[in-house]
């Protein structure tokens, strides 16, 4: 078998499926051991204690799929047109969403090409032991990537592409094939932190490692709890996800538009008016994201994190009495709307209290910024 013109088929065919970009790698992860273990210690994954669990398969592949020699690592796009990328941000009163989330679950559909790439394979050398994977297992997929030739990690923890940002989805292919493995590509984020600096709570605490514990994505989608209020206060209008780390890096300037049409804007959330999404009722919620990502928070956690952001927004009563109207139905909901309102009371107050000064200013003569 020429294994090397084989490779070169599974990329082919890997692009043919849909894929931006195919790599291949051995199962050696030994070098990102200790830092996975040194995350863990600090305690950086916050509530997400599946994590914690099966160490010995995350670094060693082949525990976890038995026969596995190489790993077939491919990229996804999945930048949307209309992403809406700072109008959401700058208009508190919108819901901002983040870009992997705007359109159709991508696991479902990234394990139907992998399944697909596996038959093909399967039809050229006969019998293959193979088990694909997108997010379903303890599986490295940046390291893996990264060692595949897909890119490198860049300071915010994800995977960076020269040409395509890091506006993609991973998935991986374990097989028992001697395949030839490609060869690591050089970090090119240089001296740029803009990354670090634009966090919005100071997540990235060194380059390339995040504490989730303060990351927005982590907050909004791993975590159902009560969130600090100094976090609640800076989270602005993000309800599901953060991409401000992505937004502001120069290799995402480049990146294309998605050719897959799944990861389109829904057309449910096309009106992301924040009020206007706080009133759904839950068969609503469960109705409009059907093969979204967002359903699986649960509604609870969406009309929390609406809250947060209703919170962050702008004072009027038709905003206080539409908070009010969910009361009653979860202690940690209650904890957040009950947030939103003070926020919002206590700035109508401050406004008030501003605008009575600057009448006793104008009535006495005297100048604006006596």
């Amino acid at each position: 078998m020429d294994l090397q013109r084989l490779a070169e088929q599974i990329k082919l065919w890997g692009n043919e499926l849909g894929f931006q970009k195919v790599g291949i790698t051995d199962i050696d992860l030994s070098a990102h051991e200790a830092g996975l273990n040194k995350w863990l210690a600090q305690g950086y994954n916050g509530s997400m204690e599946w994590m914690e669990r099966n160490g010995d398969k995350r670094v060693h592949p082949e525990l976890l799929h038995p026969g596995t020699v190489r790993i077939i690592s491919v990229r996804l796009d999945y930048l949307p047109p209309e992403a809406h990328f700072a109008s959401n941000l700058s208009d508190s009163t919108q819901a901002y969403i983040s870009r992997y989330a705007l359109g159709r679950d991508y696991h479902k559909l990234m394990r139907n090409k992998l399944k697909h790439l596996a038959t093909k394979i399967e039809q050229e050398v006969g019998q293959l032991n193979y088990r694909p994977f997108v997010d379903s297992a303890p599986v490295l997929e940046r390291p893996l990537a990264e060692k595949a030739g897909l890119g490198w990690t860049g300071k915010h923890s994800l995977l960076l592409d020269e040409h395509a940002g890091s506006w993609f989805f991973l998935g991986e292919l374990m097989v028992d094939l001697p395949l030839p493995v490609d060869k690591v590509i050089e970090n090119q984020c240089g001296k740029c932190r803009s990354c670090i600096t634009s966090c919005p709570t100071g997540a990235i605490v060194e380059e390339g490692v995040v504490d989730a514990r303060k990351c927005i994505s982590y907050l909004t989608i791993e975590y159902d709890g009560i969130i600090d209020k100094a976090l609640c206060d800076v989270m602005g209008n993000r309800i599901y996800g953060c991409d401000d780390c992505q937004l502001v890096c120069p290799f995402n300037r480049q990146a294309k538009i998605t050719k897959q049409a799944d990861f389109h804007r829904k057309e449910t959330i096309k009106n992301s008016d924040l009020l206007h999404l706080f009133l759904w009722d839950e068969s609503t919620f469960l109705k409009n994201f059907e093969g979204s990502a967002i359903r699986r928070i649960g509604y609870i956690q969406w009309l929390r994190n609406l809250s947060i952001a209703i919170g962050n927004s702008h004072y009027s009563e038709d905003v206080i009495n539409t908070l009010k109207t969910k009361l009653g139905l979860n202690d940690v909901l209650d904890h957040h709307i009950n947030y939103a309102i003070e926020r919002l009371t206590s700035q109508a107050s401050s406004v008030s209290t501003k605008q009575q000064r600057l009448i006793r200013i104008v009535q006495k003569g005297l100048p604006r910024d006596a």
